[in-house]
């Protein structure tokens, strides 16, 4: 069956996004919308749609405007927003990376998304450049100042002073890469509509109010922050102060002495929201609702959260794939463990992963959403996208979820083979294939291993030739090769890796062996 939201859907508006950011920034130009979390540093509305236009005419004057690429690696700070919305405004393409890669990492995403120019700050300088040299040359620039490199304030020029026409509908206005059911990261394209109706279903399914502010730790490289932070208060009337980190007494701190009305996190900041004795030491009573998002929260904590901070505290659902959200629990009506109901003008089925067949309230099977928030595909990779998106526009989004008879959603397990680590995708294809191009091993294999801070732990198992690395050697190698995000916690030795007929890895037996 297909389960309808019982929510009014939404009007779709012809706007681009930082159109649909700036209609409420005008009504407002005085007000603060950004603030440094680390300096103080505050930009006013006015100032930061000035900004926009002065960087979106400038780099349109130097031949970096529509139909570019601009790649943006940086932690959480006013500018990055001042960034995102003139590469939008002048009809560019935005990829955002994570300013934790490696240079091999960085190298892999400017070549996929066959990006133009990469902006970033003094402190991933070196990072950039290797990347930049092993990819195709980009310019770096930088936001600050760092020797004989080009700030970005140089960039700046004569303002452009409309949105320079797109398709709102096709074309891709962001490319933050995702695993996504499965593989290495591929570009998901996201177009102005998915963004803008995205922004709109999370400001009203979540009751979203002028003048709410909120400490931004979550990235803005990610679609979770990109979307319900950044986006969703810039164009709800609200407020952000910038985290370029998560650190759990400035969040506190800022959280009280900006009297926020929620927090927006993930599972392991929930783990120290209900356990940490320093929380005892703020004022908190501000704080209406925690949700949580980017992997799923035990019931336990959740509950934990809500008992200790005197609030509602309740799930969502979302993946890139989905710009980000399909999911999100109404206020006032939460479901302990549930992800909550389906947005506006959005529709679920659970279906059967083995017939295909439709299940019933209450039946465990693959969540399939259809909505207008929906990615319009995988960049240059059709047959991910295929594998994805039905013909008919149905996103499967590979996790085993039910449905009750309220409507509410309960993800139950991952039909996918990616690891959630602190809210991170982790692809077992990426670990394996640089397990595998290290000398002395033959075979490996990662699963994921549940564990209560984390989500899940990598674990790795290997098929060790001769010389055979030890599980120092191993654990140095994906230090110095993959993200921090990405390391392995644990590696076992084993004389063969069990495979399926068809070669694939039997990862359930691996995990059994592991449990056990």
């Amino acid at each position: 069956m297909t389960y309808h939201t019982s929510a009014a859907d939404i009007a779709l508006r012809d706007q681009s996004i930082t159109e649909r950011v700036f209609e409420n920034l005008v009504t407002r130009p005085e007000a603060i919308v950004l603030t440094d979390g680390l300096s103080g540093a505050t930009m006013t509305a006015g100032e930061f749609m000035a900004q926009v236009k002065q960087l979106a005419g400038g780099l349109t004057a130097r031949g970096m405007g529509a139909g570019k690429t601009i790649a943006l690696m940086a932690p959480n700070i006013p500018h990055y927003c001042v960034v995102f919305h003139a590469v939008a405004w002048a009809g560019g393409t935005i990829t955002t990376i994570n300013p934790t890669y490696t240079a091999s990492e960085v190298a892999h995403q400017l070549r996929d998304s066959a990006a133009d120019l990469l902006i970033t700050i003094p402190m991933f300088l070196e990072t950039a450049q290797m990347a930049a040299k092993d990819a195709a040359g980009q310019t770096v620039v930088v936001m600050g100042e760092a020797d004989g490199v080009e700030p970005l304030s140089a960039y700046y020029g004569a303002p452009l002073e409309a949105q320079f026409a797109v398709d709102l509908d096709e074309h891709s206005v962001v490319l933050p890469y995702s695993s996504g059911t499965t593989g290495l990261p591929k570009g998901v394209r996201l177009s102005h509509r998915n963004l803008v109706v995205n922004v709109d279903q999370v400001i009203q399914a979540g009751d979203v109010r002028a003048g709410e502010v909120t400490a931004a730790f979550l990235p803005f490289f990610h679609i979770y922050g990109m979307t319900v932070l950044m986006n969703v208060h810039l164009a709800g009337g609200g407020a952000l102060v910038t985290m370029p980190r998560f650190d759990l007494e400035l969040f506190l701190r800022i959280s009280q002495d900006h009297k926020a009305r929620r927090m927006w996190i993930v599972p392991p900041v929930a783990l120290a929201l209900a356990k940490h004795p320093i929380v005892d030491t703020y004022d908190l009573s501000s704080i209406e609702q925690v949700f949580s998002g980017a992997a799923p929260l035990g019931a336990e904590v959740s509950d934990a959260v809500a008992k200790r901070l005197d609030c509602i505290s309740v799930q969502g659902f979302g993946m890139t794939e989905l710009s980000p959200v399909s999911h999100t629990t109404p206020l006032g009506k939460p479901k302990s463990g549930s992800s909550g109901t389906a947005l506006p003008n959005t529709i679920c089925r659970i279906v059967d992963p083995e017939s295909g067949a439709d299940l019933p309230v209450g039946k465990e099977g693959e969540l399939w959403i259809k909505g207008p928030q929906v990615m319009k595909g995988y960049l240059n990779n059709e047959k991910a996208t295929k594998e994805t998106l039905t013909p008919d526009g149905w996103l499967k989004t590979g996790d085993i979820a039910y449905i009750d008879e309220d409507g509410y959603m309960f993800i139950v397990d991952r039909l996918k083979e990616l690891i959630k680590f602190k809210g991170f995708q982790v692809a077992p294809a990426e670990l394996e294939a640089t397990l595998v191009a290290m000398d002395g091993i033959t075979d490996a294999a990662v699963i994921g291993l549940p564990d209560d801070e984390t989500g899940e732990l990598p674990v790795a198992f290997v098929v060790a030739g001769t010389p055979a690395p030890s599980e120092a050697d191993i654990k140095a190698h994906l230090a110095k090769t993959l993200s921090s995000y990405k390391q392995v916690h644990r590696v076992t030795f084993v004389d063969e890796i069990p495979k399926s007929a068809s070669g694939k890895i039997l990862r359930r037996v691996l995990k059994a062996q592991a449990l056990a």
